[in-house]
């Protein structure tokens, strides 16, 4: 999904809990987007500051104008589901399927583990 020709960046994933509903949530991700510098204005998927996506929300599936959960590229990539798979590999995200099986399909196409 998008251009393949960006600089390298950094990725990660993180699970949470929370009290929030999920457009809240989504709110308060842009919003810490937002405070970061990051700017919504040119081409999508392009390069930017900063981009928090929400990924799953529990077992739901949502189809929202501003939402849409499971994220629509979770399955496709390989950013993705390989950090998922380290601290989820169990997940089973409804419609998509078992996190560690997709990622074991998925090549590594690249990216590299950045040690801190």
């Amino acid at each position: 999904m998008g251009p393949q020709d960006q600089p390298d960046y950094v990725n990660a994933v993180m699970a949470i809990e929370t009290d929030l509903e999920p457009l809240a949530l989504l709110d308060r991700l842009q919003a810490i987007e937002v405070l970061e510098g990051r700017v919504r204005i040119g081409e999508r998927w392009g390069p930017r500051t900063l981009d928090l996506d929400l990924l799953v929300f529990g077992n739901q599936v949502i189809q929202h104008p501003r939402l849409t959960v499971p994220h629509p590229g979770l399955a496709v990539r390989e950013f993705v589901l390989h950090p998922l798979a380290e601290i989820l590999p169990d997940l089973d995200v409804p419609g998509v399927g078992r996190i560690r099986e997709l990622a074991e399909q998925c090549p590594h196409n690249g990216i590299e583990v950045l040690v801190l």
